[in-house]
């Protein structure tokens, strides 16, 4: 049943996902709350929660107005089961807002293949990288996904190349100024996350463990799955294709690089991956076991979500 729900657009989808969302996030904001916490935690834990909203929906949206995916929900569904498998992502406010910003430079980046103002669309998704590297630092490494869109759409105009470093002096005017006004505090706070660490064992509890190692499978399998099928995608999509799966890998490496790592980090994959497995999903032509592979995401992630809390 859930396979066919999702299976076209409807707004009962987004009403669904979007009260369902509301309900774990308040549940996890609940559950993680000291007996300290005032109205201004839950106030700032809703305006969170609104950013999740947006980076959901967001998802989806690049999906369909970029012909990712043909016609259905499947894309949003998957981010929705990847949220319940990670639930700390609920607490990682940095990640949330860094996420988000990642997610509107992917837009910009993915429309590239319509050549219609293609400098206005790689300065903004550059600009978008640097701001959410001042949340979470190795955001930056994102910034690489502009290179390469430009390699595969417009790579012919020299000045394209250029754009990004103006958009690298853009935000360092905006930080500079920023971090003056607050005594260096945003400069302390951004030098601390600059290293990398390689520490993969952050582990609160061994559902964390278990969560990440079928994540890894999924994620596996289905990327290898997409990069066969990419050939036998439209000529004039493949390109868009492409671009999803190199955000994949890039997500995955903020994750490795990151300081203070948690599963948490993952959500930088959380967006390409979901429409990676939205394809995957598309082509199962048996009904049955295209309802067998959904109902069994989601019983997981409800599953590692109550034995999180």
């Amino acid at each position: 049943m859930i396979a066919s729900v999702f299976s076209k657009t409807r707004p009962f989808n987004y009403l669904m996902i979007g009260i369902l969302s509301l309900f774990f996030i308040v549940l996890k904001t609940i559950s993680t709350a000291s007996p300290s916490a005032d109205w201004f935690y839950y106030v700032e834990g809703f305006g969170y929660g609104i950013l999740i909203f947006f980076s959901l929906f967001l998802t989806d949206f690049i999906a369909l107005k970029n012909d990712l995916i043909k016609g259905n929900n499947y894309a949003l569904l998957l981010f929705f089961i990847f949220l319940l498998f990670f639930s700390s992502f609920f607490q990682n406010k940095e990640i949330i807002v860094s996420n988000f910003m990642l997610l509107l430079a992917l837009r910009k980046l993915i429309s590239l293949k319509s050549f219609s103002a293609t400098k206005e669309k790689i300065f903004d998704a550059s600009f978008w990288i640097f701001l959410a590297a001042l949340f979470h630092f190795w955001s930056i490494f994102y910034i690489v996904l502009v290179f390469i869109a430009i390699i595969l759409h417009v790579s012919k105009d020299y000045r394209n190349w250029i754009i990004p470093f103006i958009s690298l002096f853009a935000v360092t005017v905006l930080f500079f100024l920023a971090n003056s006004i607050m005594n260096n505090s945003l400069m302390s706070e951004i030098l601390s996350q600059t290293y990398v660490s390689f520490d993969f064992y952050y582990f609160d509890n061994i559902y964390q463990r278990i969560a990440l190692a079928l994540f890894s499978s999924i994620s596996l399998f289905a990327f290898i799955s997409h990069l066969f099928d990419i050939p036998k995608k439209a000529l004039n999509l493949q390109s868009s294709h492409k671009t999803i799966l190199f955000s994949f890998l890039l997500g995955l490496g903020i994750y490795i690089l990151s300081a203070n790592k948690n599963n948490g980090c993952l959500a930088f994959c959380f967006a390409p991956l979901a429409i990676i497995g939205a394809n995957f999903i598309e082509k199962i032509e048996n009904n049955w076991v295209r309802e067998i592979v959904l109902y069994s995401l989601l019983i997981c992630g409800l599953f590692f979500f109550v034995m999180q809390l």
